[in-house]
C-alpha cells in the first residue's frame, strides 16, 4: 500500500460523525490536491476491509453523486442519522457541515 493509500485511509477514519468531507479535501490532506479521483477508488476498493465511513465524503459541491440507487439511498440516511442535513436536490451545506482539519 502506499503511503498516499495509507494516509487517505486514515483521514476518513478521522471524519467525526455529523461532518463530512469532500474527495477533494481528503486529496489535499494526504498530500496530493490533484487526486480526487484517487480518493474515489480507494473508497470504492478499500471502504469495506476498512470499515471506511464512506458515506461521509462528498464531492467537491457537497453533493451526494453515487450512481447506485441502493447505496446513494444508504448514504442519504447515513448522514441524516448523524444529523447532517440533506436537502431535496441530495446536497449538504459544506459550510455548516464540512469537516475542518
Amino acid at each position: 500500500m502506499t503511503p498516499f493509500t495509507e494516509k487517505v485511509i486514515q483521514l476518513i477514519q478521522a471524519i467525526p460523525q455529523g461532518k463530512v468531507a469532500t474527495y477533494g479535501q481528503i486529496a489535499r490532506l494526504a498530500g496530493n490536491a490533484r487526486a480526487a479521483r484517487q480518493v474515489v477508488r480507494i473508497l470504492h476498493s478499500m471502504s469495506e476491509k476498512y470499515q471506511l465511513p464512506w458515506y461521509r465524503v462528498l464531492n467537491a459541491k457537497g453533493e451526494i453523486v453515487i450512481k447506485s440507487e441502493d447505496l446513494f439511498q444508504e448514504q442519504i440516511l447515513n448522514l441524516q442519522i448523524e444529523g447532517v442535513k440533506v436537502n431535496q436536490n441530495t446536497k449538504v451545506n459544506l459550510n455548516e457541515y464540512q469537516w475542518q482539519k
